[in-house]
């Protein structure tokens, strides 16, 4: 689950310490969180439909979800400075109202390919909006209220999670107006006319010491990511062409490129997406990894899973999303208790976290593999709950683990930097895992082996990635941490 997203904003302005934000601006801005996390985790529960529907292959709808995230990752840092520079509840109003439209065009799609730009769209615009919902929270509130509303944002967020896998699931399965799989998109459009029409209600701010934005720096790093996770999604079908090499060998230099300028810009006294002397601290280097690779094994994970007890046993979306729930659940109960052990355990809680996370993904590789037909599916619900404690477990104080390796006046940039992983981290998770995951449904496609048998096998084989990402992450989390304490 891919819902906590770290950033800082300026202390709270004296005007906004003096008057006490109205309950329906608070409302409104943990609306916006809500949606753009709710259409992360709705599109699992909606694949199968979705390849019924327009015929797509398991590259195109995992670019259909890999998009969203890298488009929202790499413009994450972008959205916050444009807040701060030209007004957040502008561009929280700009951002709900692209989020609206992109949301309609994807509801529209008539085929693979105008879904994939209309989420890469969408993903583009969530991240206009959901860092200004961050910021205003911190500049709207004093300490106290901050507490408050910072932690009905966690709950937002989670419950968004939640309601993207069962209510996504009801939505789909009552195939309201007809429209199938499409009504998780257009339901955006009214809530976003909503959000709008009261936005006024939302206090102005902006920051005096707003850094600018890295425009040619944004434009390398999206580059250099998109031709990489191309060839590792297409790849696998049509048998790993020229062009695939050559796409990946193209994302090499345009990344390096990227480091080129951040250096450059950093020394002509400009404002970098990313100062890359953060990376001189090896803890937060390693640190780094870490979130790549946990974040990584999130939403390949939901993919697979939607895929193996849809398309292989047979689940209706509602029945997939309400035996993923307690998952969600688990990892909800998890992040409520996981700063508490971290008080009491020190870091070693993460990395106890992290193999409790291991534990439940080898319990669901172990249990999928021996799954045949439908009435076998409630098997992998106490693996399921351990998975989702586990991660609720590391991925919360994790994020707080790599950020406090940098000093307190890099802090922003950190957070936002390791935001822009978590998303990056789940995307690239997405293309790798389809690489086993298509690889495997396709060997076994000739051996007689049933539905359920064949996408059994591909999700179990599949995972053995998710399991080898979380323990080489176990293994990095008990290196920095102990070079902490030394």
């Amino acid at each position: 689950m891919t819902i906590d997203t770290p950033t800082t904003a300026p202390c709270p302005s004296r005007a906004a310490q003096e008057t006490r934000p109205s309950a329906l601006a608070l409302a409104i801005l943990l609306l916006g969180g809500f949606i753009t996390v709710f259409d992360l985790f709705v599109v699992n529960v909606a694949i199968p439909s979705m390849q019924a529907d327009l015929g797509v292959s398991f590259a195109e709808i995992g670019f259909v979800i890999a998009g969203y995230e890298l488009a929202f990752g790499v413009l994450l840092i972008a959205g916050g400075r444009l807040g701060d520079r030209h007004g957040r509840r502008r561009l929280f109003a700009l951002g709900m109202a692209g989020f609206a439209l992109t949301s309609l065009l994807c509801g529209l799609a008539p085929d693979a390919t105008s879904l994939i730009v209309a989420r890469l769209l969408q993903g583009a615009t969530g991240a206009i909006l959901f860092p200004q919902v961050y910021a205003l929270l911190r500049v709207m509130y004093d300490e106290a209220g901050r507490r408050r509303a910072f932690g009905l944002l966690g709950m937002t967020l989670g419950m968004a999670a939640i309601a993207g896998q069962v209510l996504g699931g009801l939505i789909v399965e009552s195939d309201l107006f007809g429209l199938g799989w499409r009504i998780i998109f257009l339901i955006n459009l009214p809530i976003g006319i909503l959000a709008l029409l009261v936005a006024r209600v939302i206090p102005e701010s902006r920051s005096s010491r707003a850094m600018s934005v890295d425009w040619p720096g944004i434009g390398l790093a999206t580059a250099g990511l998109l031709l990489l996770l191309l060839p590792l999604l297409e790849g696998p079908n049509i048998g790993w062409p020229l062009w695939t090499w050559a796409s990946m060998a193209a994302s090499l230099v345009l990344l390096a490129a990227f480091l080129a300028w951040q250096h450059l810009l950093a020394r002509r006294g400009g404002d970098p997406a990313i100062d890359l002397a953060l990376f001189r601290n090896a803890g937060f280097s390693a640190g780094s990894v870490v979130v790549l690779l946990v974040y990584s094994t999130s939403t390949s994970l939901f993919l697979c899973f939607a895929l193996l007890v849809q398309s292989g046993l047979g689940l209706t979306p509602f029945a997939a999303g309400t035996l993923f729930a307690p998952a969600s659940v688990g990892f909800v109960v998890a992040s409520l208790v996981a700063p508490k052990l971290a008080t009491r355990f020190g870091n070693r809680a993460i990395a106890g976290g992290a193999l409790v996370y291991a534990a439940g993904i080898g319990w669901l590789i172990v249990t999928a593999s021996g799954l045949e037909r439908s009435a076998e599916a409630l098997a992998l619900l106490p693996p399921l709950v351990l998975f989702g404690f586990g991660q609720g477990l590391s991925m919360t104080p994790l994020l707080n683990l790599v950020i406090g390796y940098v000093e307190e006046n890099h802090a922003g940039m950190a957070a936002s930097f390791i935001s822009t992983m978590q998303q990056v981290g789940g995307a690239f998770g997405v293309s790798v895992v389809g690489i086993f995951f298509v690889g495997i449904l396709a060997s076994d496609a000739g051996e007689g082996i049933g539905q359920a048998g064949r996408y059994a096998g591909a999700f179990s084989g599949a995972m053995l990635y998710n399991l080898a990402a979380v323990l080489v992450a176990v293994a990095l989390i008990v290196w920095i941490t102990r070079k902490k304490a030394g």
